[in-house]
């Protein structure tokens, strides 16, 4: 009841912003240009890592980055392309408290996760080192995957975290430079809280995927059964070709 009369008051005090403009919206959200021009990957891709193909294939397929180097991961999904039109509210989330994101985004992040949530037991964040926490004040990765694990009535279980500060993946200059950053960087506190378990791991941006893959094989070498990855957004180049 209160919350139903303080809605009112409190967007007439602080009006909903686009969060990729921050024109006027009607509810918070993307205005009707910042949507149009974001790039949403709801169409065909890579059955495994998600990348988009340019053309629908029959039944499920694999780029050609997933048949040479199978991942430790069982799948991957993001929700758009990481780009100059998404970027500002993701960093927005990331950098500038901007946690009023959290639900919409945990809303979008629940349909496009949708076919992988009813399979998984528990949502795992990919974690923050204890320093960058302290610098952060809060892990971004944890906040989404505490909303969406409540909105899907599923385990909320940060088990995974961080053995070793490591340079910003931003940094690093080449995708292998980015696996050598993380390579052994994340351990399970305690395996049996994963053993035998269908995991999703949550993230707010894949690039080359080293953050995740590393996650994954620290999920997997604890014993659980899958690691399915959910991210907001993913960096997209040319399509891959199939072989």
């Amino acid at each position: 009841m209160l919350g139903n009369v303080a809605k009112p008051v409190l967007d007439l005090l602080f009006p909903p912003l686009c969060i990729g403009c921050r024109a006027n919206v009607g509810e918070a959200g993307f205005c009707a240009d910042c949507w149009s021009s974001i790039t949403f990957l709801d169409g065909p891709g890579c059955a495994c890592c998600g990348i988009p193909f340019p053309v629908a294939l029959e039944g499920d397929n694999l780029c050609a980055a997933c048949l040479a180097n199978p991942p430790a991961f069982d799948s991957a999904r993001a929700i758009m392309a990481y780009d100059d039109k998404s970027r500002g509210a993701i960093l927005g989330l990331k950098h500038a408290d901007r946690l009023d994101l959290v639900p919409g985004f945990a809303r979008w992040l629940g349909r496009t996760g949708r076919q992988t949530l009813g399979q998984c037991d528990l949502v795992v964040p990919v974690p923050l080192h204890r320093w960058r926490l302290w610098q952060r004040r809060y892990n971004q990765a944890a906040e989404l995957g505490r909303a969406l694990a409540r909105e899907w009535r599923l385990v909320f279980d940060p088990v995974l975290v961080r053995s070793r500060a490591t340079p910003s993946q931003g940094a690093m200059a080449s995708a292998k430079a980015r696996r050598r950053n993380v390579q052994r960087a994340f351990r399970v506190s305690d395996p049996a809280r994963v053993k035998g378990k269908s995991v999703l791991l949550l993230d707010d941006v894949m690039t080359t995927g080293a953050t995740v893959e590393a996650c994954a094989r620290a999920l997997k070498r604890a014993g659980a059964a899958r690691v399915h990855v959910l991210v907001l957004a993913r960096v997209v180049k040319a399509p891959d070709v199939l072989i």
